[in-house]
Formats: structure tokens, sequence, C-alpha cells
């Protein structure tokens, strides 16, 4: 792919090489399903999490307590954030509509959460470490980065080619980052433990 110009969008005419000489990829069929399903999967997994926040367990409330008891404060002005970044980012990244501006959506609830919840866990998300935020983070750099290909809301509106490449790297990567460490700036506030001199 030459940065610039979306992979699968209509500016995209090249077949794309597979691995040990299989058969080469149409770039307006095969490459567009990957990005659809990569964006997809990745856009409404965060979706269900977030609806999950407003409509599933203690909804709103309980999630604004766990908030307060991990030091996102206060906690159910973070859960309101939260549920609906993940709806509104995983919406927005499963159609392809400014693609990454989702992806920077989806990048900044990983950041707060990866660093407030799961940093201390280790690696494996069986003992609820990062690996499943660092998944879902890598999934939307890279749907920024290749674009959303000819099957998106994007493409539709004639902006794909313009929001991918370095251009969708690097507004995902810097505005997802800013925004989590901007949020944990302005709200993270984890209790003291008391030493035990």
């Amino acid at each position: 792919m030459v940065f610039g110009t979306a992979v699968g969008s209509a500016a995209d005419t090249r077949r794309i090489p597979t691995i040990r000489g299989g058969p080469a990829l149409e770039s307006t069929t095969d490459l567009d399903l990957a990005l659809l399903v990569l964006r997809a999967v990745a856009g409404l997994t965060l979706a269900a999490h977030g609806w999950n926040k407003f409509f599933g367990g203690g909804r709103i409330p309980g999630t604004g307590r766990w908030f307060d008891s991990i030091g996102m404060r206060p906690g159910r002005l973070n859960a309101v954030l939260a549920a609906s970044s993940e709806v509104g980012a995983g919406v927005l990244l499963a159609l392809g509509l400014f693609n990454p501006f989702a992806a920077a959506g989806v990048i900044g609830v990983m950041v707060v959460a990866g660093w407030t919840v799961h940093r201390a866990n280790g690696f494996f998300i069986i003992k609820e470490g990062w690996e499943y935020v660092a998944v879902l983070a890598v999934m939307a750099l890279v749907s920024a980065t290749l674009g959303p290909g000819a099957w998106s809301l994007d493409e539709a509106l004639g902006i794909a080619d313009d929001l991918s490449g370095w251009t969708g790297f690097w507004i995902a990567l810097l505005l997802g980052v800013g925004g989590g460490v901007a949020q944990m700036l302005v709200f993270f506030r984890p209790s003291k433990v008391a030493s035990g001199d």
C-alpha cells in the first residue's frame, strides 16, 4: 500500500499479492471484505461493552461505583463518558464513518482501561491483563492507517483517501493517546495505599 491512498478505495486499483504464491487479493472485493470484518469486529465489540454499561448489570449507577473504586472520579460521570465513547466510537468504526476519529475514540478508551485497570495484572486477559485492550487498540490503529475500504461511509462520502495512510495513523494515535491521557489527568485519582512503616 502506498500511504495516502486508502486500500480498496476507488483510487487503489492494484491487486494485493499474498504470501507463498497464493492467489492475489482483489483490492475491490477480498481486501474490502477483510477491512469491513476488521472494523465490524473491533467496533461492535467495543459498542457492546458500552451498551452493557448503559443497560446491563449495574447499569450506569453500578458502573459509576466501579469507576469510583478504581479512582476514576466522579464515577458516574466517567461511566457515562466511557459508555458513550464505547458505543459512539464503536458504531462509527463499524460503519467506517470518520474512520481515524472513530479509531482515536477506541484507542483513547483502551488507553484509560489499560492504565487504570489492566497494566498491573500482566499481559494475559485471563488474569485481567492488558492483552484485550492492546488488541482492540491495534485493530483500530490498523483500520485508521489502511483506511476503511470501499464498503464504508467514508468511501461513500469521498473522504476515505483524505483520512487514511499516515494521516489516519497520526490522527488516531495522537488523538487517541492524547485523549486517554487527558482524561486520566483530569479524572484519575486512585486511593493512596497506606505504607507499612
